[in-house]
């Protein structure tokens, strides 16, 4: 077992390296953010003068600066929508907010102006955002490699001038500077980026290395065997940025009917206004009747009838750490129906822990005995195995004693002196010592762990092996739970998506309680396998939170990212976050997208019945107008408030932490 520095690690001295600068757009700097400010300052300035019956010219000049900040781009395109011969939503709302103006409502017009720049400035910062963590995932791999001459003699390029055929040098620390194999050196690398595997793999002549991934502590000569264009890493890029771009447009339900609404409303109302004029009528009073049914027939509940419920429950998900990042996303994860989980950092917490201790007959250990042994000699290693046995006899509350001659060798292990004697610990392949009285003991012991899915680590003292430990990366406490609460949702076990072998990738799957396992996975067979449910109808949820992530976060119908670990990339591809990293947040989140999704049908029956009786009334009778405004803002209010029933506590959906209980249907 090495010493290995991975991404978090110091370089060794003499070769440090600032690391890659983030690329971020700033908030500002986009326009729809700044026009979106503007209109939002100048109505909390005018707010205050209008409620306190303020001189109308001052108040009436704000509002009129708010219309004109917050309405002019969604205005516009909406005029440009119009040069397609197409009505959308955008000029719908800024027709609507002059309407309410014309007949009084500033305030309310306002605020419908104010509420609709800031979900464009939203939508667009979630766009930018995306946009700089993949430009950013390309600083992953080095900007310089030390290029091997056919002479011996080294030189420094830049990455993206090597060729296939090339050999590069990887020294101890770095990151590898293109796609190839090992043609001489042994090293453990870094390659969860890639994978996803929570562990370094040691890599030998002949094993192929990626681009992007972190060297242990051994040297590496490696032949470039892809273009630095088409690395994996290049290839993730591409991937994300496609999966986008050809992600079927996310729209809200109200938003996919808005065509045919927006023309019939203006279609309606010019027959209003001319049939009776045609008949006779007085201009005041056809222009009265269809002042009266633009107001009562305008859009403004219908919009509240999935606005509210969406956004009370993204506020929801978010005091419980769920980040939606739009309404869109609240809407949409209700939808699916098959969940495809990463493994390591996402089922499992992500870092590599002690999980069995097995001393062995005749040496004179037991377990605390044999784990203070191995941590003394694994102290001075930066090894992820290494922590994890220091840190399980910490936990443990063992006394280490000091260790001295400690030295390492990638893909082996570590030798120390601890009190006088000679210990090894490391690999059960190289470290081995074929005595008559150990090995069998030994093999079970290595066969009994490696079995269930752990690493198995040997430790050896003054040449004999004196026990095994196991290690592993452990599954949440909320795993099960989750899991059944899926199946529960969709109707259908959760898919197990990872990079990780296949014993590992089972023998997790067998204690969450997934049965399709999918391992040993790259990027692009994740996105290969959330593409083919896809096209088979499936709305697919993914959950992951690595680089290799990203890819099938995009592709799918919808992503949520876990956050304490999650890579940016990961992070900005999906459409929502679990913070807190509690697993059992997904099921409640979906449900919560599900109660919404009720709630806006619900609001919708209510808004289409005022809609529909003060319409009749306005066409067979005469409706006063100020009647109808009171009708207009009274459905309004009741849909509001019929939305802001999701913002209780009781309205989240709880997972416990037995499956017996888990079931959320009819929360």
């Amino acid at each position: 077992m090495s010493s290995v520095l991975d991404q978090r690690s110091a370089p060794p001295a003499g070769t440090a390296r600032p690391a890659p600068p983030r690329r971020r757009t700033r908030l500002l700097a986009l326009p729809e953010a700044r026009w979106a400010l503007a209109a939002l300052v100048l109505f909390l300035l005018a707010l205050p003068v209008h409620l306190l019956g303020g001189p109308a010219w001052l108040w009436g000049a704000l509002f009129a600066a708010t219309y004109a900040t917050g309405g002019w781009e969604p205005g516009r395109e909406g005029l440009k929508a119009l040069k397609d011969r197409t009505l959308d939503v955008d000029l719908l709302m800024v027709v609507a907010a002059l309407g309410a103006a014309a007949i009084g409502q500033v305030l309310d017009g306002a605020l419908l102006i104010v509420i609709f720049a800031t979900s464009g400035a939203l939508e667009a910062v979630a766009t930018a955002r995306t946009a700089d963590s993949v430009r950013g995932l390309l600083d992953i791999a080095p900007a310089t490699a030390t290029r091997v001459l056919p002479d011996g003699t080294e030189e420094s390029v830049g990455s993206r001038e090597l060729a296939v055929g090339d050999t590069i040098l990887v020294r101890p620390g770095e990151r590898v500077g293109a796609d190839g194999r090992v043609l001489d050196g042994t090293s453990d690398v870094d390659q969860a980026t890639i994978t996803g595997e929570p562990l370094p793999v040691a890599k030998r002549a002949g094993d192929e290395v990626f681009a992007g991934t972190v060297n242990g502590t051994g040297a590496l000569r490696v032949r470039v065997e892809r273009d630095p264009s088409d690395s994996v890493i290049a290839r993730i890029v591409r991937m994300v940025e496609e999966a986008s771009e050809t992600k079927a447009p996310t729209q809200l339900f109200i938003e996919r009917i808005e065509q045919r609404y927006s023309i019939g409303m203006v279609v309606a109302t010019l027959a209003v206004f001319l049939i009776p004029l045609a008949f006779g009528n007085t201009l005041q009073s056809a222009l009265l009747r269809a002042m009266t049914f633009m107001i009562v027939a305008s859009p403004c509940a219908v919009v509240l009838s999935t606005m509210p419920p969406l956004l009370s429950s993204i506020a929801n998900a978010g005091r419980r750490g769920v980040l939606a990042k739009s309404a869109v996303v609240m809407e949409r994860l209700g939808q699916v129906d098959l969940v495809a989980l990463d493994k390591t950092g996402t089922l499992t917490e992500g870092a590599p822990r002690v999980t069995g201790i097995r001393p062995l007959p005749g040496t004179g250990l037991d377990e605390d005995g044999l784990l203070a042994l191995a941590a003394a000699a694994e102290h001075p290693s930066e090894h992820p195995l290494a922590r994890a046995v220091v840190d399980a006899a910490r936990e443990r509350g063992l006394h280490l004693p000091g260790a001295t001659g400690f030295s390492s060798v990638p893909g082996e292990g570590v030798t120390a002196t601890v009190e006088g004697r000679t210990v090894r610990v490391g690999s059960p392949s190289r470290l081995s010592t074929g005595s008559d009285t150990a090995p069998s003991d030994e093999a079970v012991a290595v066969a009994e762990l490696e079995g269930t899915g752990h690493t198995a680590v040997t430790v050896v003292r003054d040449g004999t092996v004196v026990g095994v430990l196991g290690i592993a990366d452990r599954p949440r406490p909320d795993a099960a739970a989750t899991v059944a609460a899926l199946t529960e949702l969709t109707g259908r076990t959760p898919v197990l998506l990872t990079g990780d072998n296949e014993r590992a990738a089972r023998h997790l799957a067998a204690q969450v309680g997934i049965t399709d396992v999918r391992a040993g996975l790259l990027p692009q067979d994740k996105v290969a396998a959330v593409r083919a449910w896809e096209a088979e109808g499936r709305r697919v949820l993914v959950v992951g939170d690595g680089v290799n992530d990203a890819p099938a976060l995009a592709a799918a119908h919808s992503g949520i990212a876990m956050g304490k670990a999650g890579s940016d990339l990961a992070l900005e591809t999906a459409d929502a976050i679990v913070v807190r990293d509690e697993l059992a947040a997904i099921p409640s989140v979906v449900q919560l997208s599900r109660t919404a999704r009720r709630l806006v049908i619900q609001n919708l029956a209510i808004a289409g019945t005022f809609i529909t009786v003060l319409v009749a009334w306005d066409l067979i009778g005469t409706l006063p107008l100020p009647l109808g405004v009171a009708g207009h803002e009274g459905s309004t209010v009741i849909v509001g408030l019929n939305g802001l029933r999701l913002l209780r506590e009781a309205a989240w959906p709880r997972v416990r932490s037995t499956v017996e209980d888990v079931p959320l249907r009819g929360t």
